[in-house]
């Protein structure tokens, strides 16, 4: 101990090989000397899980929605309920994300035409099947290139049942930057491509459509000729 410090020493000698009992080269000698002072610091390391830096992972449905317009413009909604129209008129429709990203584009991939807003398998009229135009009438205006997917087909009624038609319609959701995706692939014949998708689907329903007051009653005479 010296002042409060502990000393180490110690003393090193060397020499290089050699034979016998003489050498005529200077050997090594060192003296080593360690003083350790007598205050010490250690260190640990603890972490702490921190309550605000947590992760949570959801998921939900892109808000879209469907509806009639009054011309091809797009300009004025239809918001009548039912829509009250006449055979062969013009119908326009737009499926659009109530909020616009340029990032996403939305395909129409289905749309098919009911009596019932409950029942679409047992008596479907498709308008669209796999992106691809099945009625004659139906005439595409957009779709897999924007945010909204826009189209007009004639009016008509079902045969033996209700005066009104539903539309029911699925549309996909796909990233803008993806050349490749099934929005942009367009119409496919294909149907195994409609069973499962990539991409975000969505299905959509308007309607009543239902003919105008003045159709029921031409048609009515006929009706009676055919009893």
């Amino acid at each position: 101990f010296d002042n409060g410090r502990i000393v180490y020493t110690n003393h090193i000698r060397g020499w290089p090989s050699t034979h016998g009992e003489i050498t005529r080269q200077s050997h090594l000698k060192m003296n080593v000397t360690c003083q350790m002072e007598p205050d010490s610091v250690s260190q640990i390391l603890f972490v702490v899980e921190n309550g605000g830096n947590s992760s949570i992972t959801g998921s939900g449905r892109y808000n879209t929605s469907m509806a009639f317009y009054k011309t091809g413009g797009f300009y004025e909604q239809v918001t009548d309920v039912p829509y009250k129209v006449v055979l062969n008129q013009d119908l326009y429709v737009q499926v659009d994300l109530r909020r616009g990203d340029s990032s996403l584009i939305l395909f129409l991939d289905t749309c098919v035409a009911s009596p019932s807003p409950f029942e679409f398998d047992t008596r479907p009229y498709y308008l669209v099947r796999n992106g691809c135009g099945v009625d004659s009438t139906y005439r595409p205006i957009s779709s897999g290139t924007q945010s909204r997917a826009r189209f007009s087909f004639k009016a008509f009624q079902f045969l033996r049942g209700t005066d009104s038609v539903y539309l029911q319609c699925k549309v996909l959701i796909c990233p803008a930057s993806d050349s490749n995706s099934r929005c942009r692939r367009g119409c496919s014949r294909r149907v195994a491509r409609e069973l499962k998708s990539e991409h975000e689907s969505q299905t959509l329903v308007v309607g009543p459509i239902q003919l105008k007051d003045s159709e029921k009653e031409k048609e009515g005479p006929e009706k009676q000729k055919e009893a």
